[in-house]
């Protein structure tokens, strides 16, 4: 990838490695010449990365681009290390037990070091209710609106044409690119990074039929529930949270949502769970901690996924799971009763191959 500092800007690897938030995480550089320590300027992958940039080998599967990588550094296991053939290459090595994550940590401090040198304060066009509260260090882009009882906590960005809605609550350090609608009383913990065309708060689907007028007809149920998020929290572009019909939608803390996610009112998220794109979730669905959706994946209404349950692309879920595991399903459509006929017998298809062999081994030996 392109450098991402200038060489006046550029820490050496030591103090890159120092600077970084490594805390918990083994990482040991290895000296293997007396010159002093290279400036990095960026970050890069094994083929493409420069003399400027940090590379890092997560695969032992990829050790064969190791001999024609021209990075400044590589971090890489012990094991690869040792695995090196004399003369591979003349970037240092960093140690580390987990190479992508430590990947992962470095990205966020050059991320940071670009994100300081972003305009800060509050737009002469941004809209803002004189109730609101904004505390110190808050940066407001161009043609914000944020109304009345807002509270926005220190340090937290706004993109430009972001909408706050009343009485709603967003944590420290939080960065909202542009266009980001929350409605009203929604809270966002501390932390949360929301992409463009996130929307935090919109109706829930609550309608009751309302043949009064016309057969057919519904009538609206005022949602008059909130969205409350944990820390660190991040929700991808044009996904939305729907806002509950009494109680609050809750996604907990670390919960991480990619783009074009469908989260429907009254739903809960327990802590750590991932979802990839275009999932949707019916409402009233509880799911657990540490879970992971896969993309396209469908959840039912009502139902509840027990903690570390990991849902493949695709699959249709439309009834409880309690036992942690992955669960994979895909089955073409029918009519409704001759769908759930054909899944009836479909799930007893390995009994049924158990009993049919037992009878045709009867049948061999007579």
């Amino acid at each position: 990838m392109p450098v991402l500092l200038a060489p006046e800007q550029a820490p050496t690897l030591y103090e890159l490695l120092a600077e970084a938030n490594t805390i918990g995480l083994d990482c040991k550089p290895v000296d293997t010449s007396n010159e002093s320590s290279p400036h990095i300027q960026g970050l890069g992958s094994l083929n493409s990365a420069t003399s400027a940039e940090i590379s890092f080998l997560s695969n032992p599967k990829l050790r064969s681009q190791l001999a024609g990588c021209a990075a400044a550094a590589v971090i890489m296991t012990a094991a690869d290390y040792e695995a090196l053939e004399p003369g591979s290459g003349s970037y240092r090595v960093v140690l580390c037990s987990q190479p992508y994550l430590m990947y992962a940590l470095l990205a966020q401090w050059f991320d940071q070091r670009r994100m300081s040198r972003l305009e800060t304060g509050i737009h002469a066009t941004a809209i803002i209710a004189p109730s609101a509260q904004l505390a110190d260090d808050v940066s407001i882009g161009p043609y914000c609106v944020i109304e009345d009882g807002v509270r926005i906590g220190q340090g937290t960005r706004l993109g430009a044409h972001c909408v706050i809605g009343a009485n709603s609550v967003l944590g420290k350090d939080c960065l909202l690119h542009a266009r980001v609608t929350l409605y009203h009383n929604v809270s966002v913990g501390d932390r949360a990074i929301l992409h463009s065309g996130s929307v935090l708060g919109a109706d829930g689907f609550g309608f009751a039929p309302d043949p009064h007028n016309v057969a057919g007809a519904w009538a609206k149920i005022a949602q008059i529930g909130g969205v409350l998020l944990g820390n660190d929290v991040e929700i991808g572009a044009n996904t939305t949270v729907d806002r509950g019909a009494l109680e609050n939608t809750l996604v907990g803390n670390g919960v991480k949502l990619d783009n074009q996610i469908m989260i429907g009112h009254n739903v809960q998220i327990g802590d750590h769970t991932a979802m990839a794109a275009c999932v949707g979730v019916a409402g009233s669905t509880i799911i657990g901690q540490r879970c992971t959706i896969a993309g396209a994946a469908m959840l039912s209404g009502h139902l509840v996924l027990g903690d570390d349950v990991h849902v493949s692309g695709g699959t249709a879920v439309t009834s409880n799971i309690s036992t942690p595991g992955r669960y994979t399903g895909v089955y073409p459509f029918a009519e409704h009763t001759q769908w759930q006929r054909n899944a009836a017998v479909l799930s007893q298809l390995a009994q049924l191959r158990r009993r049919l062999r037992a009878m045709e081994k009867t049948h061999s030996n007579q």
